[in-house]
């Protein structure tokens, strides 16, 4: 987990620290009788894609970006490449978008804005990013790693507000929480979620998820991660090793929250919440009361994606390169495929009725129901 702090003083990586203990070996898949298949509907290669970017999804379409650059529309009906640019420098954050503009970060944290193909505008940023940008309500908003929430205007850049609060020493070199929920923005900052005027950046409410503990600032690092389940005004979200909360986001109101030791986002249906801790356990919890549901150890240490829900199954990635179909009623083990042997970088999408893969080597899968 260490490969995922950073320092914001000098944007050192800690990932090469000789305290880093050792991950077990990947727990053996054993022999499984399948309750449900996919067949491949088409394949494409759009190049190196690693955390912690992320895909974005509307109904059929699909944006992804990649390490070195590129973002592409994919029609995932069809199969089809719509369109693709070059940024001019590798994307770290991103994709984000409204179905018109699409938002990445680059590498020299550079807000980069695209329409149908083309570079509309470019923003300096005072800070690295990790989250993807938010496009909506004609305007792009931007959580940076220094705690601060920025809004522009998506035509031509124009700087809106700025809503900061005072930065810890490490934060998560990972995707943070940034989502609308009807005319409020949640953001993370640190172990508080926001509910911010997306129009004037002032704070309507806060609530504290995660606490700080621990003896050093590793273990004392606290922060909400990117990857929520909503359902109405219900927000499920994680602190990062801590906990996992359900929230009223009419009156930023915690429902419950129940001790977890995980760091990747959520997904979820009306009986349950879904999640993977930080052994790759997957876990369920009721999203009425938070009390587990059921846990899946069969993928300790396969080091899994976040989960998302497809053909009425949990579905995750795994680093050794396997999709896996989990039953959401008690977390059996339901089916598996392997696209290319490469691991699975982000978190399958859902598109439409199609499941969308993207593999280390660059390769994006359509998956539908066989």
């Amino acid at each position: 987990m260490l490969g995922a702090l950073v320092a914001l003083g000098s944007v050192a990586s800690l990932s090469g620290c000789s305290s880093t203990p050792a991950r077990p070996a990947p727990t053996a898949l054993t022999a499984l009788t399948p309750v449900v298949t996919a067949r491949q509907a088409w394949k494409m290669d759009v190049g190196p894609v690693a955390l912690p970017l992320q895909m974005w999804t509307s109904g059929d379409r699909v944006a992804v970006a990649t390490s070195q650059g590129q973002v592409a529309m994919i029609d995932a009906a069809a199969g089809l490449e719509q369109w693709r640019v070059a940024v001019g420098a590798p994307v770290v954050a991103g994709v984000g978008g409204d179905g018109l503009h699409f938002a990445v970060v680059t590498r020299a944290n550079e807000l980069v804005m695209v329409q149908t193909g083309r570079v509309l505008w470019r923003k300096q940023l005072p800070a690295v990013c990790y989250t993807a940008p938010l496009v909506a309500g004609g305007r792009v908003f931007v959580l940076t790693a220094d705690r601060a929430v920025t809004a522009f205007d998506a035509r031509d850049g124009l700087k809106l507000w700025t809503q900061a609060r005072v930065s810890d020493p490490l934060v998560l070199a990972r995707p943070g929480l940034l989502v609308p929920v009807g005319d409020t923005l949640l953001a993370g900052l640190a172990g508080r979620l926001v509910g911010l005027n997306p129009d004037t950046g002032q704070i309507r409410w806060e609530t504290l998820i995660g606490t700080s503990r621990g003896t050093n600032e590793i273990e004392r690092l606290v922060d909400l991660v990117g990857g929520v389940h909503r359902d109405g005004f219900q927000l499920y979200v994680r602190s990062f090793q801590s906990s996992v909360a359900c929230i009223d986001t009419r009156r930023g109101q915690l429902v419950w929250s129940r001790a977890a030791q995980g760091h990747s986002g959520l997904s979820g249906d009306a009986q349950n919440v879904y999640g993977v801790e930080s052994d790759d356990r997957l876990q369920a919890w009721s999203a009425s009361s938070g009390e587990p549901v059921w846990r899946q150890d069969a993928l300790r240490y396969r080091v899994l994606t976040a989960p998302v829900l497809s053909a009425g199954f949990v579905v995750v990635g795994d680093g050794q390169g396997v999709v896996h179909w989990v039953d959401r009623a008690d977390g059996q083990l339901r089916g598996r495929m392997v696209p290319d042997g490469s691991s699975i970088s982000l978190t399958p999408v859902q598109a439409g009725n199609t499941l969308v893969v993207v593999t280390a080597k660059g390769a994006v899968f359509g998956y539908r129901p066989a």
